[in-house]
């Protein structure tokens, strides 16, 4: 009897919704709540238009009060009823209305049919279909790698009482040793090839504070190191044979030019650096000899005008067949750079490139070493100590010998023509030698020594004779250890 009265209450609503809709049609609402709630709710005269959130709690006649109450599935059901008593009594009143909808179609139909979907076309013939190729005829196809780490080495031998550079010699007065074992040299070439040299210099007002009061003020600070990069591109630098690039660095390195065998180029390079003052006082060594040996992320080329505000560059290491070699001028004081002292030195072992060192301060040093404090001032690096200029000589040290290079300090002017002499004639006879490290990828530092038998008697002169090379390889480690 309870069901029953509901019913009865239910299609008097849709009677009364049938009478309402007569006077104004009903728009299709968009909010989430059930149809038949919406239809009650318009059919009892509540005000709802479209998009109206639906509240319960609205003044209203009592019947939303009573379908409430009512059981979830038995309104489901009645609700479903009323429904279809509305299409059919608006099919009756509306007619009309009732012939202007559309009939959905009855197959599906689809914008874009895949390939695969496509409905074949009887006027065509059909293909047969294949036969499936038998699992036992497909074979996997073995893929065999083979790696073998090729370790490149540039030697210079000279003699040790009088220092002049031994030439001449052949592959078999060579003997390479790693971690004390014996290497076959695989390859073997004699210094008769043109140069590639990448030439560092630092343009900071540090480096220009300290050469100017080391001069007593007497010249520009930045003469220092402009004299000696002046001097090696004009003088030691042979077009067309030879091809060089320049990178300035402060808080940054900038690449004033890219390896070029040009006079015009070298020339411009010369005078922009003449006519110019640094901007920074900061001195990233490291960042600069990173981006040199391995390459990355800078300052678009200055001399090239570029659009581009930054440009990806190859390292020194990534050039191959030419004898290449950094030249670096510079006090050895690092600032504020993105790598440590550790990286850079790994990151030149792993390069094999030579690093021939000019190295600028020693005579503010010499001057000013009894009364400067031990340590940095106030601010760190950027007003040092005399404990950071003596790091900073022991840094350009170990960089050179390491790579196989040579540093050399310089406290006068006068000393630079014999110290570019030395670096020249080290770059222009260094031995190619090259030994194969096998299949090893232990991501260990192996030790490098080369020895030198001039005379051919089967006996290493190593008390005559000094051979400079580099002192270190790093394995590349495997990715299988990494887990």
């Amino acid at each position: 009897m309870r069901y029953f009265s509901k019913l009865c209450l239910r299609v008097s609503v849709v009677k009364s919704f049938s009478a309402a809709a007569r006077e104004k049609p009903f728009a299709r609402p968009t909010h989430p709540k059930t149809l038949a709630f919406v239809l009650f709710d318009r059919a009892a005269g509540a005000p709802y238009s479209s998009g109206e959130p639906f509240n319960e709690n609205s003044p209203g006649p009592t019947i939303r009060k009573v379908l409430r109450n009512m059981n979830t599935r038995f309104t489901r059901r009645v609700a479903a009823g009323a429904l279809a008593l509305l299409i059919g009594a608006g099919a009756g009143v509306f007619p009309a209305f009732a012939q202007s909808r559309r009939t959905p179609p009855q197959a599906p139909q689809k914008k874009n049919t895949r390939p695969d979907e496509q409905t074949p076309d009887p006027s065509k013939p059909q293909q047969e279909p294949q036969e499936p190729i038998p699992p036992d005829t497909l074979k996997e196809q073995e893929v065999v790698k083979v790696a073998s780490n090729i370790v490149q080495v540039e030697a210079v031998v000279y003699n040790k009482k009088n220092g002049s550079i031994v030439m001449g010699l052949k592959k078999e007065n060579f003997a390479i040793f790693e971690d004390g074992i014996q290497r076959d040299v695989t390859n073997f070439s004699t210094p008769d090839a043109p140069i590639t040299v990448s030439v560092v210099m630092e343009y900071s007002k540090l480096g220009q504070d300290i050469g100017y009061y080391g001069s007593s003020g007497m010249e520009a600070g930045q003469l220092e190191v402009l004299r000696p990069m002046a001097a090696f591109l004009s003088q030691f630098i042979k077009p067309p044979d030879d091809y060089v690039s320049v990178i300035a660095y402060d808080m940054r390195p900038t690449p004033l030019t890219d390896f070029t065998n040009d006079p015009a180029r070298i020339n411009q390079v010369i005078m922009l650096l003449l006519r110019n003052q640094p901007a920074f006082r900061e001195t990233n060594l490291f960042d600069a000899l990173k981006l040199t040996l391995a390459g990355g992320r800078a300052d678009s080329v200055v001399l090239e005008n570029s659009d581009k505000r930054w440009q990806e560059y190859a390292g020194m290491k990534d050039i191959q067949g030419r004898r290449k070699a950094v030249f670096l001028i510079s006090s050895g004081i690092d600032t504020f750079s993105k790598i440590n002292y550790d990286e850079i030195r790994k990151i030149a072992q792993n390069a094999g490139v030579p690093i021939y060192i000019v190295g600028t301060g020693n005579l503010f040093l010499k001057k000013y070493d009894a009364n400067m404090s031990a340590e940095d001032g106030l601010g760190g690096a950027t007003t040092p100590g005399r404990m950071t200029f003596l790091q900073a000589q022991n840094t350009l040290k170990t960089l050179a010998d390491e790579t196989g290079g040579a540093y050399f300090p310089m406290t006068f002017p006068g000393e630079i023509p014999a110290i570019l002499n030395s670096i020249n004639a080290m770059m222009r006879n260094q031995y190619s030698l090259a030994y194969s490290a096998g299949e090893r990828r232990d991501g260990k530092k192996h030790k490098i020594v080369v020895k030198v038998d001039v005379n051919g008697d089967g006996v290493y002169d190593d008390k005559d004779f000094v051979v400079k090379a580099r002192q270190f390889y790093n394995s590349p480690k495997d990715d299988k250890s990494k887990q």
